[in-house]
């Protein structure tokens, strides 16, 4: 398998800050990657440099090829990228369906009609189909957050990065997202998910990567890193965690 992404010796300081000490991460086409760690550990900054949300300091990034940094066509590398924030970012003067068919209308070229129907089948699938005419604000946290999944696919993105993406959700909520979440890593997109959720990391990773004071400092298959972590900041994360 290829890799889609590929991070070496990446930086990322903010003033005399150092967020991400020389992060090296390759993932590969079809993988489901969860990263964990404390907060604070840079695994947020890790994604948003992906993307060139945050722009990072020193280190290259390299996404389906094509070198991300500044005088790159982020608009070309971000079509491909769908991101699923912790905050959902609705526009709320839109309705559901208008914030699933917005970005391939102005980035892809699409009609409306054609991104319309796109976000119709999206709805249903993560389904909210009968939710397409009301606003964001007529949504509880968890439809808000499948509506966010939904406008991430509808770009048909190559990588799809999720940031704490049931953080901000009451606890009832959370599990409808994550659901959401299990059946997207079965059609074989490629994922790299930032989570507190480590059921999900269990269940559904392909690799998960500890990560600590801006550096992995673990990787490995989901059994191996859960149930024998060999380095010792792992094992205290895990113990904190797992028993609470």
């Amino acid at each position: 398998m290829a890799a889609i992404i590929e991070m070496k010796g990446v930086i990322k300081r903010f003033g005399t800050f150092v967020a991400l000490d020389g992060v090296d991460l390759t993932v590969e086409e079809g993988e489901i990657v969860v990263v964990i760690g404390p907060s604070g550990s840079g695994k947020s900054t890790l994604i948003r440099c992906v993307n060139q949300l945050e722009e990072h300091s020193e280190g290259s990034i390299v996404v389906d090829g094509h070198a991300v940094a500044r005088g790159a066509d982020l608009g070309a590398i971000r079509a491909e990228i769908g991101m699923v924030f912790q905050s959902f970012n609705l526009f709320p003067h839109m309705s559901v369906l208008r914030n699933v068919a917005l970005a391939p209308v102005r980035v892809r070229g699409l009609s409306w009609p054609e991104a319309e129907a796109r976000a119709q089948r999206l709805l249903a699938r993560v389904g909210l189909e009968s939710q397409a005419g009301k606003y964001p604000a007529q949504l509880s946290g968890g439809q808000q957050q499948r509506v966010g999944i939904a406008r991430a696919l509808a770009m048909e993105p190559k990588v799809l990065l999720f940031d704490e993406p049931t953080s901000a959700l009451d606890p009832e909520m959370v599990g409808e997202v994550l659901d959401v979440m299990q059946e997207l890593a079965k059609t074989g997109v490629t994922m790299v998910v930032v989570t507190h959720e480590m059921g999900f990391a269990r269940k559904v990773a392909d690799r998960v990567v500890f990560m600590d004071a801006g550096r992995i400092v673990e990787q490995g298959a989901p059994a191996a890193l859960f149930d024998a972590p060999s380095d010792s900041r792992l094992r205290n994360f895990l113990n904190a965690v797992l028993t609470h």
